[in-house]
C-alpha cells in the first residue's frame, strides 16, 4: 500500500512538472525539454536540496553515477545526512561503485555525529553500532557500538534495541561457556 502510496504521489509529481514546463515559442509543451528537466542527471549541479532526495531514485533507478554525484555534492553543499547514509549503502553493496566497507562505515560514523533534526541521524547510529559490533570497516569495539546502539535505541529505534538483546545474549553465553 505504502509503495503504491509513494508511485502515484511520484507519478502526479512529474506528470505535473511535464505539464508545467516551459512551452516552445509556438506555445505547445515541449515534452523534450521537461524530461531532460525531469532526468535526474540534471539534479547534479542543482543548487536545491531537494536534489539529495534525487539521489536515492537515481540509484533505485539504475543511475548509480548521477546518484555518487548527487549524493557527494548534498554532502559537500549542506552535510546531509540522508546522502551520507545513502552513499555508504552504495559503498556497503558495492553496487555502482566499489565495494568498500571501510569507507561505508567512515560515512555512517560521520552521518551519526550529526543532528539534523530528523531521524536518520537515529539510524545512522544505529549502523554504526553495528558496524562497531561486528568490526565492518572498523576495529571491533563492542563497548563503543553499545554506547552508539544505545543512543539509536533511545532515539526509538526498535532494530538498536534488538541488536543490544543480541549483543546481552552473546555475553550470556560466552558467561556461560566452560
Amino acid at each position: 500500500m505504502r509503495k503504491f502510496l509513494i508511485s502515484t504521489v511520484c507519478c502526479a509529481t512529474l506528470h505535473g512538472a511535464v505539464a508545467h514546463a516551459r512551452p516552445p515559442g509556438n506555445g505547445a509543451p515541449d515534452i523534450k525539454s521537461a524530461e531532460s528537466e525531469l532526468s535526474y542527471r540534471s539534479y547534479i549541479t542543482s543548487n536545491k536540496r531537494i536534489k539529495c532526495l534525487y539521489g536515492y531514485a537515481a540509484n533505485k533507478t539504475g543511475d548509480h553515477a548521477a546518484a555518487i554525484q548527487i549524493f557527494e555534492d548534498c554532502i559537500r553543499r549542506w552535510n546531509d545526512v540522508f546522502s551520507m547514509i545513502g552513499l555508504a549503502q552504495m559503498y556497503d553493496t558495492g553496487i555502482g561503485i566499489r565495494r568498500d566497507a571501510a569507507q561505508s562505515t567512515a560515512l555512517m560514523r560521520r552521518a551519526a555525529q550529526l543532528d539534523d533534526g530528523s531521524s536518520y541521524p537515529s539510524l545512522a547510529r544505529y549502523h554504526f553500532g553495528v558496524a562497531l559490533a561486528e568490526g565492518y570497516g572498523i576495529e571491533k569495539n563492542i563497548a563503543e557500538a553499545r554506547r552508539w546502539l544505545h543512543k539509536a535505541a533511545d532515539e526509538g529505534v526498535n532494530e538498536a534495541a534488538a541488536y543490544l538483546d543480541h549483543l546481552d545474549h552473546l555475553d550470556h553465553q560466552d558467561r556461560a561457556a566452560p
